[in-house]
């Protein structure tokens, strides 16, 4: 009796560190990593830096808000940087080849995202493909068909006005693609909180028959999960390509695994069933915050692999340490 009574209050307590670290411990671990860089990496603590940081993670945040809701709903999209490839390539020989209105061959870009991650999508319902074996399948296509069609070289000139989108600035400080990913964040916040496609993505990846029994589409819904995944792909390869003046083939090459990681990292469960997009913004933060900083402490870019596959195995982890209080 004294043994189980002094027990108690150690389970509590353990409860709550446990429910303390599902709800803010990443908030935490931001904040811890941004004090060390602040510290230790020199020029860290710029606006100019901290702003270039936004520039960078812009693509995969705006990627990872889909393939947050691919992997609530239970799947996985492993085609993400080959359709950033593969869109960047394509608006490449509309725009400068065929001399195509740049609107339209943007238009048609983000058009053939949603088309080509539609059908991947509905191979996946209809037969019951493993969603990794279907964007796998995807992810080498599209890999191919980029080389293909640019011949494995970068087509340019693109015009000068098309560079704002990937280089400009909004009120003369904030990168535009910065811009495009906290409007995009906001746009699948909104969906994920305050609509039935939202609830519905949650039901599915929680419990597909269960989902199915309440009246819940499960089939259209994850083909919208794709045509998401590829309208955001699509919207990457463009804003990427800005960036760059040039239609490329090679551009996303090992995206999709850095943006699973920083979803993961947000607290998004590969189970599914569970995950946020205000997560999924700071495991964003984090990867990037990470990498600037060891990369401004000249730590070997080998080594920067080696601590991101750690942190997302902690993050795992940590995942899995928490499921008795999601339960």
């Amino acid at each position: 009796m004294i043994r189980t009574a002094e027990a108690a209050p150690r389970r509590a307590w353990l409860s709550r560190v446990r429910e303390f670290l599902s709800r803010s411990g990443l908030l935490v671990a931001l904040t811890i990593l941004f004090l060390l860089m602040t510290r230790f990496a020199p020029n860290f603590l710029t606006s100019r830096n901290l702003f270039n940081v936004l520039r960078a993670v812009a693509i995969n945040g705006i990627i990872a808000c889909a393939m947050t809701f691919v992997i609530i709903s239970g799947d996985i999209d492993v085609s993400v940087g080959s359709a950033v490839a593969w869109s960047s390539s394509l608006l490449g020989i509309l725009a400068i080849k065929q001399h195509w209105p740049m609107a339209a061959a943007v238009a048609f870009v983000l058009l053939q995202g949603v088309v080509l991650h539609s059908l991947a999508g509905w191979i996946r319902v209809k037969w019951s493909v493993p969603a990794f074996v279907v964007s796998l399948t995807l992810f080498m296509s599209l890999k191919g068909a980029a080389k293909v069609i640019t011949n494995a070289y970068p087509i340019t000139p693109f015009p000068d006005s098309f560079s704002f989108w990937g280089q400009g600035y909004v009120a003369k400080i904030i990168p535009v693609p910065a811009v495009i990913m906290v409007v995009t964040i906001a746009i699948f916040y909104f969906l994920s909180t305050r609509t039935v496609f939202g609830r519905s993505v949650y039901s599915v990846g929680g419990n597909e028959e269960a989902a199915r029994l309440s009246g819940i589409p499960v089939g259209r819904t994850r083909i919208l999960i794709f045509a998401l995944s590829g309208l955001l792909a699509a919207l990457g390869g463009i804003v990427i390509t800005s960036r760059i003046m040039a239609g490329a083939y090679n551009v996303g090459e090992g995206l999709e695994f850095e943006v699973i990681a920083a979803v993961i990292i947000g607290g998004t469960s590969l189970a599914g069933g569970a995950g946020s997009m205000a997560g999924t913004f700071l495991g964003v933060l984090f990867i990037g915050l990470l990498a600037n900083g060891m990369t401004l402490m000249g730590v070997h870019p080998y080594w920067q692999e080696v601590a991101r596959g750690l942190i997302v195995l902690f993050a795992v982890l940590t995942s899995v340490w928490q499921k008795p209080i999601r339960k």
